[in-house]
């Protein structure tokens, strides 16, 4: 089967179920403190699977982009991407199990035409707290699924055991990737078996008494990846070859006057592929990151220049406008579905050329310092340090160095460098699980109090400096507000003063903090906040603080402005260009 439009069948498919079709979020979380980037369907949808009402109503369907990026280094392969795309489709307290369980089911079989004989699922197999889901496995049964096609599992649990908050089993639906003879019986530690949906039910809430209790609305959370579905439809076994990376493995190709299927550069084109539509989703982000050293610049610059390391690999003309053919061909791809790609083309194209300039010094630099060290070294070994330095610092992968080393008569410590590169990962990922931990219990009562903040801050902001001012991001914790807002200069001392007062005048003022609904046309008409239209559903909740402030936002948020505190500004400092950066604290 060729070229696949899932994202419009599977939409299409869930509107007709009754779903609202609504938009992508951010790639970069508003307001959420505990992720650089979202990592899932329901990461935006938090404040609404907690309970707040969703403008759009009880039943969802949209496709989000997502990033993860603590498996970086495993990108090169048929199946890892640092971004995708996932499907999703949500109840929120309305239908439950059954329904979702008929519909996956349905979409699969009616509508995508994969046969059943190359389905099989995981439900939760209970423990001594939460018993087995055997109601999921008697839907399963019923749909059609043998029962030697449903397998019990122990980690068939969303998010997982420990955590407290809204939780509950989910089911995994898993197809046969083989053109082997299918098992009857499911073996999920087989290989074949891909998994391809996951249908997570929250029916319970892990109490801080380390109890489970019923929750009153349950709700169903779904995801399934475009890359991976796309792929196994097309009859691919290699993500890469299927209709969604053909016109730029075919550009590279081009470019490089090599071919994907030779073994020798197969990898090299996948993780250009991969990285090039990874950063031109980033910079298309209305949030306007740039590469920088921390952060999501961090991991914007670093996706960059491994993708310029791995152009030189295949004799790329890294001085040639490479990355603006392929980045172009990526805008085009995705504009339908994410029209702040056209919107923020030039800063896109502009970015990644000065970052290409850039790192191009620092590589003619590294090639400096490998000549230097091996000129220095006693004995004919570069040892793991140097290697790692060359790695770190200098953006060297260990391949170029093996490749610099033996071209000179050198061997390289490459047992002691694994052993640094995995420490370096270990520090990383623990770095990344306190970054990427995001999920249901991460709004509490400070942070509520802070998002109401950023609201009278913008509003304060206008009236300082002026209507020019609009929000450009926010990342919340329990301790403290960071606040960014389009300006080009510096704040001076006394308008930062005049700003932090009106805040406190606003707090004082003790204004009541109203949720409304309405259309978005008419929050438009009433004045209400909103950069970017597309951004939003057609229905969106709009919270209104007396005169002072109108905007669209998910929430959550305080009832009344005299419950903040005192309110300080610690620091004004330039975020990127043309956008200023506040933090301050709630006392």
């Amino acid at each position: 089967m060729e070229n696949i439009n899932l994202k419009d069948k599977y939409l299409n498919f869930f509107e007709s179920k009754g779903h609202i079709v609504i938009p992508s979020a951010p790639v970069i979380p508003e307001n959420d403190p505990t992720v650089l980037f979202n990592t899932a369907g329901m990461q935006p949808l938090v404040p609404y699977l907690k309970g707040e009402p969703h403008p759009e109503g009880k039943r969802l369907t949209d496709v989000q982009k997502c990033f993860r990026t603590n498996d970086l280094d495993e990108v090169g392969d048929k199946t890892h991407h640092t971004f995708f795309e996932m499907l999703g489709n949500w109840s929120l307290g309305d239908y439950f199990k059954k329904e979702s369980i008929e519909w996956s089911f349905e979409l699969l079989t009616k509508q995508l035409n994969i046969p059943v004989e190359r389905l099989a699922v995981t439900v939760f197999k209970g423990n001594d707290i939460v018993p087995a889901d055997t109601e999921s496995a008697e839907m399963w049964k019923n749909q059609g699924i043998p029962e030697e096609r449903i397998a019990f599992l122990d980690d068939n649990w969303w998010p997982n055991m420990e955590s407290t908050g809204p939780c509950g089993p989910d089911t995994e639906i898993f197809y046969w990737r083989s053109d082997e003879e299918i098992p009857t019986r499911f073996d999920p530690e087989n290989d074949n078996w891909v998994e391809i949906w996951n249908n997570v039910f929250m029916q319970y809430m892990h109490n801080q008494d380390g109890t489970f209790t019923p929750l009153k609305n349950k709700n169903v959370d779904t995801g399934m990846g475009v890359e991976r579905v796309t792929a196994i439809l097309e009859g691919k076994t290699d993500n890469y070859k299927s209709s969604i990376w053909k016109e730029i493995i075919a550009k590279i190709e081009e470019i490089s006057g090599k071919k994907y299927d030779d073994k020798k550069y197969t990898k090299y084109m996948r993780i250009i592929a991969d990285h090039i539509r990874a950063i031109v989703i980033i910079l298309g982000d209305d949030a306007r990151i740039m590469p920088s050293n921390k952060d999501q610049g961090y991991i914007l610059r670093r996706l960059i220049r491994r993708t310029i390391r791995y152009a030189k690999q295949i004799d790329i003309q890294i001085d040639s406008n490479w990355e603006q053919e392929l980045a172009n061909i990526v805008i085009n791809e995705y504009k339908e579905y994410y029209k702040e790609l056209e919107r923020n083309k030039e800063f896109i194209l502009e970015a990644l050329k000065n970052e290409k300039t850039k790192f191009n010094r620092t590589l003619e630099k590294g090639l400096r310092e490998f000549e230097k060290i091996t000129r220095n070294i006693e004995g004919n070994i570069i040892d793991k340090d140097l290697a790692f330095k060359l790695y770190d610092t200098y953006g060297f992968p260990i391949e170029l160095t093996q490749e610099l080393a033996h071209e000179q008569g050198y061997t390289v410590d490459i047992e002691g460098f694994k052993t640094k590169f995995e420490e370096h990962q270990e520090k990383s990922r623990a770095g990344s699980e306190q970054k990427f931990k995001g999920g249901l219990a991460s709004t509490g009562e400070m942070e509520t109090k802070y998002h109401t903040a950023t609201h009278l801050l913008n509003a304060a902001l206008k009236k300082v400096l002026g209507e020019h001012v609009h929000q450009r991001g926010s990342n919340i914790t329990a301790e403290r507000m960071r606040f960014d807002f389009t300006q080009n200069e510096k704040m001076t001392e006394e308008q930062k003063k005049q700003a932090e007062d009106l805040v406190n005048e606003y707090i004082q003022m003790a204004i009541p903090v109203e949720r409304l609904e309405m259309s978005k046309e008419d929050a438009i008409k009433m004045g209400a906040e909103c950069q970017f239209v597309e951004r939003y559903p057609d229905i969106v909740t709009v919270y209104k603080i007396g005169d002072i402030s109108l905007e669209i936002c998910g929430g959550p948020h305080v009832s009344n402005t005299s419950e903040l505190g005192v309110f300080k500004i610690k620091k004004e400092e330039s975020s990127s260009a043309g956008v200023r950066r506040i933090k301050a604290v709630l006392s």
